[in-house]
Parts: structure tokens; C-alpha cells; sequence
């Protein structure tokens, strides 16, 4: 036998490419009810549900118009004592029900960074990249709702601590709270995906007049769009998910380099890799978004992915909901072509 001497990663790499995954779809058996005991195993392993509130304790913060749209800043509360804050932008010469449009941010100074607002000296730079999600959703004549996610932007600062002045990405280490909630049993993903459970059912009580209930959709790159890749897999009102720099095989992204605590969620590799979850949103829409030169989604990682999700919507009939929008640069969200896509499945 021939001693590698392998580092410990490198040992934990090499059993988990030997691994397959255990709730893997067999393309043999009945596809709902695969589809309801992976659903199942995915909200174990994301810690969900937790415990809504009898009362949310909406408010309307503040509102205001400004170049042509309206803003609604509100806060409710998804468990208790634990309180979400949102923006809501629409044009102001909306005046039918609309979809809506539910934002997500990436490691970012905040959710201003979907409503294009300069706040901070580097928030330029961030928005750069179209990482504007809410202002053009509005503009697309969307009705769309920025969150502020959990362990980013101001939810991601210890109270004792000064708010820094900027933030990159590799830089967050505050993000690492996020290990706290794993000794309870409970995941950063799965409580950003419950906030996006959580924000839907408030949006669509306070604000029914507004939204066509039928046309929802979920975008964000980045953090944002892990968030979005698995709360469109958990819940089904989400019809079209727009999952951006984010979904790519567990071995090449998650496995294979330092990334954000965030990503991780205990066991998964056991039963799933990703393009296998997302066999959970067949047959709603799934646009995957990607950049060709990203180094933290790599493009043959991504393309191994979506292959594997592909082949599971193809088998169930529905392949034309399925596409794969690739970006010619690196880690960003792609408007451009990403928006065309949606107003494919949404008109």
C-alpha cells in the first residue's frame, strides 16, 4: 500500500468523490414521491422549519419616491423576537398587479446594494456588475423585495462592534456567527431560507394588491443565490428561481476551496450534490446563472451541476424550464442576459 501522506483535507476530498450520493434520483422510480422525501431530508438537514410568530409585528418603516419610483422600507418579525427588514421598490406608474420579485444579496455592505444606493465608500463597486437586483426588477415592471439576510449587511455585525466602512467578501469574517447556529441544529442557509418563506407570506398579506400571487420569482448571486437555489427548492410558490453564482458541484466549489461558512450545511454530500437538489424545483422554472471565469463557481463544476438537473427535468418532461445562462467574466450577476430569460417564463 502506498502512503500519500495526504493532509487531512485532501483525505476527506478523496473519500468524498468515492461518495455517491444516497437520495440520488434513480430515474426508475416515482418522481413525486422522490421529490417528497428529498424535500424532507433537505429541511432536516437545513434545520427547518423553525417557529413562526402568532403575531409578525409588521411595520412600515418609512416610504418614499424618488426618479420615477416608489419605496416601501417594512420590518416584520420571522420568529420571534427576531426582527427582517425589507425594501420594496416599484415604478410608480405601476398600477396593476405585478410579479414580484424577491431580491438576495451576496457578502455585501447590504440589501441597499439591490436598490442601487451608494451608502459606503466601496458600495459603488459593488453595485457595479448588476448587482442592482431590486431597481431593475422595478424597471422591468416588477414588483420587487429586497431582504437584508442574515449574517450580511447589518445582520452580520456584532452590536459591540463599529460598523466598518466597507467589506469585501473574503474579508467577513463576521459571517463565522453563522457556526453558532449549527451547534443547535439550525444552518445560516436554512434561516435565510426561511426569511424568504417568511418575507413571501408577509408581502403577499400587506401588500396583496400589488402582486400577480401566481408570478413569483427569486434571484441573487453570489450568497444570494445559494439562498435562492434552496429556497426555491423548498418552497413551491417560487416559480421562477434566477440562482447566480452559486450552484456548481459540491466537489469543485464548496469541497474544493475556502468559501463563506454559509455554504455549509452538515451531511449533505451524504445525500445530495447540488445538481441533484435541484431536481427539487422540476418543473418550475430554473435559470442558472454563471460566470465562465469564476473562480470560486468553476465553470466545469457548474456545467457538471446543471448536466445532472438537466437529465432530471428532461426525464420528467418539462426540459424547456431549465437553462443555463453562462456570463463572460467572473463572479457577478449578469442583467443582461439574465432578465430576457425571465420575461420568457413570466409574460
Amino acid at each position: 500500500m502506498v502512503n500519500e501522506n495526504m493532509t487531512s483535507h485532501q483525505y476527506i476530498t478523496k473519500l468524498t468523490q468515492s461518495l455517491e450520493p444516497q437520495l440520488r434520483y434513480d430515474f426508475n422510480s416515482d418522481f413525486s414521491l422522490w421529490q417528497a422525501e428529498a424535500k424532507a431530508k433537505l429541511n432536516e438537514l437545513l434545520g427547518l422549519p423553525l417557529l413562526k410568530p402568532e403575531d409578525d409585528c409588521f411595520k412600515v418603516e418609512k416610504t418614499r419616491e424618488e426618479d420615477g419610483f416608489s419605496y416601501i422600507y417594512f420590518s416584520f418579525q420571522s420568529e420571534e423576537n427576531y426582527t427582517v427588514e425589507c425594501s420594496l421598490v416599484k415604478r410608480t406608474d405601476l398600477t396593476q398587479k405585478a410579479p414580484l420579485t424577491i431580491c438576495l444579496q451576496g457578502h455585501s455592505t447590504g440589501m441597499h446594494i439591490s436598490l442601487g444606493e451608494e451608502i459606503f465608500e466601496c458600495d459603488k463597486a459593488l453595485i457595479a456588475g448588476g448587482r442592482d437586483f431590486a431597481l431593475r426588477a422595478a424597471r422591468e415592471g416588477m414588483i420587487a423585495v429586497a431582504i437584508e439576510q442574515r449574517y450580511m449587511g447589518k445582520k452580520g455585525y456584532s452590536p459591540q462592534k463599529e460598523r466598518p466602512a466597507c467589506i469585501a467578501a473574503s474579508e467577513d469574517t463576521d459571517a463565522n456567527q453563522a457556526i453558532a447556529a449549527l451547534l443547535i441544529g439550525r444552518t445560516a442557509i436554512g434561516e435565510r431560507v426561511w426569511d424568504v418563506k417568511c418575507t413571501i407570506d408577509t408581502v403577499l398579506e400587506h401588500f396583496s394588491d400589488m402582486i400577480d400571487e401566481g408570478k413569483i420569482i427569486c434571484l441573487g448571486n453570489s450568497g444570494g443565490g445559494t439562498a435562492t437555489f434552496y429556497s426555491a427548492c423548498i418552497d413551491e410558490r417560487i416559480k421562477i428561481a434566477v440562482p447566480s453564482c452559486a450552484v456548481c458541484s459540491f466537489d469543485d466549489s464548496i469541497m474544493a476551496m475556502n468559501h463563506c461558512v454559509c455554504n455549509y450545511i452538515p451531511n449533505i454530500r451524504k445525500y445530495f450534490d447540488m445538481g441533484d437538489i435541484g431536481g427539487l424545483i422540476a418543473p418550475r422554472t430554473l435559470i442558472t446563472v454563471c460566470g465562465k471565469e469564476d473562480k470560486s463557481f468553476p465553470l466545469e463544476g457548474v456545467k457538471k451541476s446543471f448536466e445532472l438537473t438537466e437529465k432530471i427535468y428532461s426525464h420528467n418532461g418539462c426540459r424547456e424550464n431549465c437553462s443555463l445562462i453562462v456570463g463572460n467574466g467572473g463572479h457577478r450577476f449578469y442583467p443582461d442576459e439574465a432578465w430576457p430569460a425571465i420575461h420568457r417564463y413570466i409574460d
